[in-house]
């Protein structure tokens, strides 16, 4: 590709990306996408047990996934809720994912998200397939498993798998608001964060079985892991014919 062409994508990412962060009000979503989270209820949204094999769910009956949904829906309910004055999620580090009732295929998806203290870690997850990888990257305690590198890549993807990696480091400090946009193609992601490329097309390795791609459609889940954090502005536009 040309330089001028290059100068020109980015241009046209940055500008796509300010458009969406424009002042508008929170949780209302821009021309083409829908909002998965309407600022006062969890309506939309289930809970679901971190790293649950969407295999294993499909696989139960009826019965048996109602009474595991109804149990995982319980411990939603003690573990995140909706702060209505300011608009937004919060999970308090505890129990079950949080994740859309909807099963999505290919899509493009922006969320907000606030590390209330330091030391935090989250996510999310795509088609039930974890993750983009959420975590205070000066956490001495991950330091072993890259934290410094910074959040906004596929931390679960295979060691060779140049996605397990950002491309840079671009999260805003601990109790600022961060901006994923992330768009997934059959089996491949791209991520930005805070308008910086961090993922560049790189496939999703299925997490549960190493040997075969992800499933072409799950749910998108907000992962709780151990932190406080907090979520809003959250907006998905579905991909057809990609």
């Amino acid at each position: 590709m040309h330089r001028r062409c290059v100068v020109f994508a980015l241009v046209f990412v940055a500008a796509g990306f300010a458009a969406l962060a424009q002042d508008r009000p929170l949780n209302t979503p821009p021309a083409g996408f829908t909002s998965l989270f309407n600022g006062k209820d969890l309506g939309g949204w289930a809970g679901r047990q971190g790293t649950y094999s969407p295999y294993e769910q499909a696989a139960l009956a009826p019965g048996a996934l109602a009474a595991k949904q109804a149990e995982w829906n319980a411990d939603r309910d003690r573990h995140w809720r909706v702060d209505v004055a300011k608009g937004e999620i919060v999970s308090d580090g505890q129990g079950v994912h949080l994740a859309t009732e909807k099963a999505y295929g290919d899509f493009e998806l922006y969320v907000d998200w606030l590390m209330v203290s330091p030391n935090g870690d989250s996510g999310i997850y795509l088609r039930s397939f974890p993750q983009v990888q959420i975590w205070d990257p000066a956490n001495p305690k991950e330091a072993a498993n890259g934290a410094d590198k910074g959040s906004g890549a596929l931390w679960n993807n295979n060691p060779d798998n140049p996605g397990r990696w950002p491309l840079v480091k671009a999260d805003n400090p601990i109790g600022q608001w961060n901006t994923l946009r992330i768009q997934m193609r059959g089996t491949r992601v791209s991520i930005w964060l805070n308008g910086k490329q961090t993922v560049d097309n790189q496939v999703l390795d299925n997490f549960f079985d190493r040997t075969k791609p992800i499933l072409p459609r799950g749910q998108v889940e907000l992962q709780t892991h151990g932190s406080e954090i907090r979520f809003r502005n959250i907006y998905i536009k579905e991909l057809k014919g990609a």
